[in-house]
């Protein structure tokens, strides 16, 4: 039996277990193989290695992928937001390649990629899907456009995506492995409930061809993030969920998750949208100056809670190599221009003036 005849079986076994406390052993054991399985045959081969992805190079400050159902309005919104020319039209599909265009906010340039609709079947290549998870897993944030006629197909594309191994909105799993020659199995929890049973965590281990180790649980966990932690396939991206069209109809009143509600086509709750992006995307603006000139106009964007180091690498690698010491003025110092090292952390509207050695 070959590697997809076995997915398929396991898959079907899986769907057809119920969940419950006597079966939860064999559930996990199941979804460790499945995992295990999807990652050997996602692994591209050493010969015709082949690209799955859009020829979309990663520009900017930061990347904004456009996921939804064919004709939600991606396209319309891809153009109000950056004035790019993606071709629009009411009907399904009309986006077939991934098209790019840069929002500029707040010294921010912001790339945003209009992809074409994810459907269902999406992880399996359906609709070009696997090129489309392809270009989401590399984003840095996830706009979820929904239709105001179809608002309750979130759920669906949640799932879609998580299947292709996206996890929005959630942190890795706070786990630390120790492998080791011998030994057996340590486990050691740092929570008063561990979320799963020892005699599970060693069987999804043991899946992975792991016999001897000391594994630390730092948070409760279940079997699906123990499977992300051994796998290292799942990516970990923040969103935000649109609801487009509302100038032709308003919201149901029953929706139970967060939205921002827009009509790209009129312009409407743009201006709150290229806001809420910019805040997610943990942004923050940084001036650079020398001893030659006042700081720049124009600011160097970094990640929040990013540092002296981080802006170095940014600038220049040598200027990174050759790093002395850095004055800063603003809000992450006591007062201005305070002498730092690399690894200070920055605040929104910092000065800096790198000395090199």
């Amino acid at each position: 039996m070959g590697l997809v005849d076995k997915l398929k079986e396991l898959e079907e076994e899986l769907a057809r277990t119920q969940k419950n406390k006597a079966t939860e052993f064999h559930i996990g054991v199941l979804k460790s193989k499945i995992a295990k399985i999807k990652k050997e045959l996602s692994s591209p081969k050493k010969a015709g290695k082949r690209s799955t992805g859009f020829l979309i190079k990663k520009a900017g400050d930061a990347t904004v992928a456009l996921v939804g159902l064919p004709s939600t309005g991606k396209s319309t919104l891809l153009n109000a937001l950056t004035g790019a020319r993606s071709k629009t039209a009411e009907y399904a599909f009309t986006t077939l390649n991934c098209i790019p265009g840069t929002l500029d906010y707040k010294g921010a340039k912001i790339q945003i990629l209009d992809l074409p609709g994810i459907v269902e079947g999406a992880k399996d290549g359906v609709g070009r899907g696997k090129e489309v998870i392809a270009a989401a897993k590399a984003a840095d944030l996830i706009l979820l456009v929904l239709d105001v006629f179809q608002p309750f197909f979130r759920d669906k594309l949640v799932k879609e995506l998580y299947n292709s191994g996206i996890r929005l909105d959630s942190s890795p799993p706070q786990i630390s492995l120790e492998k080791r020659k011998t030994g057996g199995i340590q486990i050691t929890s740092m929570v008063k409930e561990q979320g799963i049973t020892d005699k599970l965590i060693i069987a999804i281990l043991k899946e992975y061809s792991i016999f001897n180790a000391h594994i630390i649980l730092h948070q409760k966990i279940t079997e699906d993030e123990l499977i992300d932690f051994l796998d290292k396939t799942a990516v970990y991206i923040p969103s935000i969920t649109v609801i487009n069209k509302i100038d032709l109809k308003e919201p149901p009143a029953d929706i139970n998750f967060d939205y921002i509600a827009i009509s790209a086509q009129n312009n409407v709750g743009l201006d709150l949208l290229k806001e809420k992006i910019f805040q997610k995307l943990n942004l923050i603006r940084i001036y650079t100056r020398s001893k030659f000139r006042e700081e720049d106009d124009i600011p160097l964007m970094i990640r929040k809670g990013q540092t002296v180091a981080d802006v170095c690498k940014k600038i220049h690698k040598d200027l990174y190599a050759n790093f002395k010491y850095a004055l800063v003025w603003g809000k992450s110092v006591k007062f201005p221009a305070q002498k730092v090292g690399l690894e200070h952390v920055l605040e929104d509207g910092d000065v800096i003036q790198i000395i090199k050695k």
